[in-house]
């Protein structure tokens, strides 16, 4: 319990002194004028109050990634901690931050956008289709995911499901922000902040009981747990199973729809950082619930390979632990936690979309032009196998948290301060990336070459892509010295 007690009070802790040191960092200020004050559509460009934009940006980023990936990262041991806490607030929550604040001071821009003005128009170019795809598979998923859950739970054929989901994504993705998402947001993080709460409790309770042993970090372990560790190698794989908990590229894409909204930029920390600190809690809890109620990390590795899948993990805990009142809870939560980013995925990639072509977004028929096409695709890709693409995903996802973190790096660079707070992450989510794509099995999207190749070719890519970035910055310099 000590562990699990310790790494709360560090994320706590991380948000209260880290976040106000990023945020003096940045240089967020009240007397700037954000987007909203100055482009308000009453669409997007909509002004929220705080309290809303932090339960949708934390829905928005959350999904079922803090939940099953935490639980999947447990198998690999208490190591899974050190990823969670470390990762969210030196790598996620500054990600997080900086996508968020970065749009504010770009006129609300999305993500490509972003990316263009400050690595290049090449960059944006290849990124809009990247984080197109990886938004739209985001969206399939969280349609067949809650369609396939629903049908089985009320014996109601999937395809029905199937469209009742996809008619609230068309509604969310069109009416303004405040309408549905604004509106309905708050209840839905109730129920999320309820299931982890209610499960942490119940473990400290249990803990204090002494009817649970709780698994302690200690020098043992500090290893691999998994059970196949040849195939789920430690490092680099726990860092791109826990992405949500840890560092998520898929944020970066949710951040500029509530910078859209937000009145004053001092509210950037505890609705951006803040959002993704709250996030990793929640992966705390639930990786520390998987490893304890199966009696540890080997117990929750033959749990796993009995075929019990985290959705399998998280009714049985809850029913366990909560009663019956909590496993509903805890279904409902299931069902809406992929909902809640399946629907912001598609408004992204709406957005996107606009901001490529320059299309504004306020006439209701200039919506339908774009997400209308978007949809028709979602809605093919739903009938097809989607494990091809799809696990392609998890690293893609790592990926664009990689290129956003150079990103922040440049216009840290461009407005004359140290770059080493995001360039640091930056180079270690590449090393990351490159080892990982090149020793994880062909299953997962990898190369499944030597685990000493991909160590030394991850290394090369990391070390060029930094030669690179310090090219690019005396290019820089050297034109505004011309100048």
């Amino acid at each position: 319990m000590i562990t699990f007690i310790v790494c709360i009070l560090i994320l706590i802790g991380g948000y209260l002194v880290y976040g106000k040191v990023v945020e003096r960092f940045f240089g967020a200020s009240s007397a700037n004028l954000t987007p909203v004050k100055r482009l308000a559509d009453n669409v997007d460009f909509k002004e929220l109050k705080p309290w809303r934009i932090f339960v949708i940006q934390f829905l928005n980023i959350a999904g079922l990634g803090p939940i099953f990936g935490a639980i999947l990262g447990a198998a690999y041991g208490p190591m899974a901690y050190l990823w969670i806490v470390i990762g969210c607030i030196f790598m996620g929550a500054t990600h997080d931050y900086f996508s968020g604040m970065l749009s504010i001071r770009n006129d609300g821009k999305s993500l490509p956008e972003l990316v263009g003005r400050y690595l290049g128009p090449w960059p944006r170019k290849i990124l809009t289709f990247f984080t197109a795809f990886l938004l739209i598979g985001v969206g399939v998923a969280f349609v067949t995911g809650p369609a396939d859950l629903m049908g089985s739970l009320t014996g109601m054929n999937k395809l029905y499901w199937l469209y009742i989901i996809f008619g609230y994504y068309i509604l969310a993705t069109l009416l303004p922000i405040d309408k549905i998402i604004g509106a309905i947001y708050p209840y839905f993080g109730a129920t999320l902040l309820f299931m982890a709460v209610a499960v942490a409790g119940s473990m400290i309770f249990l803990t204090i009981d002494g009817s649970l042993n709780m698994t302690e970090l200690s020098v043992n372990s500090f290893r691999n747990f998994h059970s196949n560790p040849e195939k789920n190698i430690l490092f680099p794989m726990m860092f791109v199973v826990i992405s949500c908990g840890a560092i998520s590229g898929f944020h970066a894409t949710q951040s500029p729809m509530m910078a859209r909204c937000m009145t004053d930029e001092k509210y950037g920390r505890p609705c951006f950082y803040g959002a993704m600190i709250s996030e990793g809690i929640v992966a705390l809890i639930w990786a520390t619930a998987a490893i304890n109620y199966f009696g540890g990390p080997d117990g929750l590795n033959a749990a796993a390979a009995a075929g019990k899948t985290p959705a399998i993990m998280v009714n049985e805990i809850c029913n366990s632990w909560l009663g019956k009142f909590g496993a509903a809870i805890a279904i409902v939560g299931v069902v809406i936690c992929p909902v809640t980013s399946g629907d912001t995925a598609f408004r992204s990639l709406r957005l996107i979309i606009a901001d490529a072509l320059k299309f504004k977004q306020g006439p209701i028929r200039n919506r339908l032009v774009v997400a209308i096409p978007v949809f028709v695709v979602a809605y093919i890709l739903t009938q097809v196998d989607f494990s091809t693409i799809w696990k392609f995903v998890g690293i893609g996802n790592q990926m664009l948290a990689a290129i956003i973190l150079w990103t922040a790096s440049s216009y840290l660079v461009s407005v004359k301060k140290p770059h080493w707070i995001m360039s640091i992450p930056a180079t270690f989510i590449t090393y990351i990336c490159a080892s990982y794509f090149v020793a994880a099995p062909h299953s997962v999207g990898g190369l499944a070459l030597n685990i000493n190749t991909a160590y030394i070719v991850g290394g090369v890519i990391a070390f060029g892509v930094v030669i690179l970035f310090n090219l690019m910055i005396i290019e820089k310099q050297n034109k505004q010295f011309a100048n």
